[in-house]
């Protein structure tokens, strides 16, 4: 196994991995969250006629086909990282794979400058592309966390690093639509283009803030021999981590649970700006400050249950977000006006900001003391998020098929929320020997 060379709570180590979420948050927020999704659903009704659109001979729901492709991406990227993370902690390549999956992700998020409406597979293809990269690489990024923080700082870590995610990308997306409202400043001929424009450059910000964390980010890397023993070793490591896993309750518990909700908190994420515009028929303009709204919030959120956790126990900070969180989905199904949009983002912001942040500290901490294979466990956590995103969206997008309503969909993602919360009150939080 590769050994850590990393200096533990070393101030310019821990600022430059909590950078990496300034890179990657951007591409979450101004593309997969705000402008791509508004960008997609307009120049697709304007090319189709409709909401409807031809794909693979059949005519579907434009948001449906996105939200099944968003789940595919997220399938891969299970099968792509489980194969991957043994031999990460093997030979030390955990900061090879984070950046090989932050140029696929920024080279993809570029590429979506392509996309006019009628090309509808890159249209769906490309930003499932960007996923794998966003996804890929947040499984070794996350790995350093035990490496470079003692697990009694790991709350504050955690929260330090979503909270530079949401600010920096926050102050990205303002620029880009002071850029979009003012195009013909910026040389741009319409408001589409310089959206296609934002797509670059969101790209290459994703490069090159990255550059900082990859320069501070190091490991003792370990001579190994290329063949099929890696697959097998790499399969053989989560297998013994997963044993581990089993033999702990609270680890298995928390595991489970930590599904449970990240089928709710991630489907939400993803599909908030659809659900407004489709469901309430809110301009892009509004979407977008509802966006801006959980951001700025979300800051809050990741301090405030950072410092809940460390009063009252990250047990009690899990607990209060989940209650929030089945209001949240409860008053999505009952929500009928845009100032009931905005204080329900409000409360987003809150729960998010802070439950994103506890789910990685609470892992961090719960994982055995003494360890080498930090990306094989935080595989385990990463996949189980990621197939939560894609049992999370499939169902969310059957249903909406279904009832013709996203809706109905909001309140079916309360029943994940309060399965977590259930494992949760029955599960004594301890750190695993």
């Amino acid at each position: 196994m590769s050994q850590n060379i990393l200096p533990i709570n070393d101030k310019k180590t821990i600022n430059a991995w909590c950078s990496y979420d300034i890179s990657n948050s951007a591409y979450n927020l101004s593309i997969a969250t705000v402008l791509y999704p508004i960008y997609y659903s307009g120049v697709t009704k304007e090319v189709f006629g409709s909401e409807l659109v031809s794909f693979l001979g059949l005519n579907l729901k434009n948001t449906v086909v996105y939200e099944y492709a968003i789940a595919l991406g997220y399938l891969l990227i299970i099968f792509l990282t489980l194969l991957l993370s043994g031999m990460a902690d093997l030979g030390g390549y955990r900061k090879r794979f984070m950046q090989l999956f932050t140029f696929t992700g920024a080279f993809a998020c570029m590429a979506l400058y392509t996309f006019t409406g009628s090309n509808i597979l890159l249209g769906i293809g490309l930003p499932a592309l960007a996923v794998i990269g966003f996804a890929g690489s947040l499984v070794y990024y996350n790995s350093f966390l035990p490496l470079i923080a003692s697990p009694d700082r790991h709350d504050k870590i955690s929260a330090k690093g979503f909270s530079f995610g949401y600010a920096g990308s926050m102050l990205l997306l303002i620029f880009n639509l002071y850029t979009i409202k003012n195009f013909a400043s910026f040389g741009f001929s319409s408001e589409l283009q310089a959206v296609r424009f934002a797509f670059v450059e969101v790209g290459l910000w994703w490069l090159l803030i990255s550059q900082f964390a990859f320069y501070y980010l190091k490991e003792r890397r370990v001579k190994i021999t290329m063949g099929t023993h890696l697959l097998t070793h790499g399969f053989n490591e989560l297998k013994t981590v997963f044993k581990f896993i089993k033999a702990h309750s609270t680890l298995y518990r928390f595991l489970i649970a930590f599904f449970f909700f990240s089928m709710g908190v991630q489907t939400i994420i993803i599909i908030a700006s659809l659900f407004g515009s489709s469901e309430l028929g809110m301009e892009s303009d509004k979407l977008i400050l509802t966006i801006l709204i959980i951001q700025v919030v979300a800051i809050l959120g990741a301090w405030l249950f950072g410092t809940v956790s460390s009063k009252y126990g990250n047990k009690v900070s899990l607990l209060w977000m989940l209650a929030l969180w089945i209001l949240v989905c409860v008053g999505g199904f009952l929500i009928q006006n845009e100032t009931q949009f905005y204080l329900m983002g409000a409360v987003v912001g809150l729960v998010m900001g802070g439950i994103q942040s506890q789910a990685r500290s609470t892992w961090s901490k719960l994982m055995p003391k003494t360890m080498t294979n930090s990306a094989s466990y935080f595989s385990f956590y990463d996949n189980t998020e990621k197939f939560a995103i894609v049992l999370g969206m499939l169902s969310f997008g059957m249903i909406e098929h279904i009832t013709g309503s996203m809706r109905n969909s909001s309140l079916m993602l309360s029943a994940f929320f309060l399965v977590s919360l259930l494992i949760i009150i029955f599960t004594k939080f301890s750190t695993s020997e």
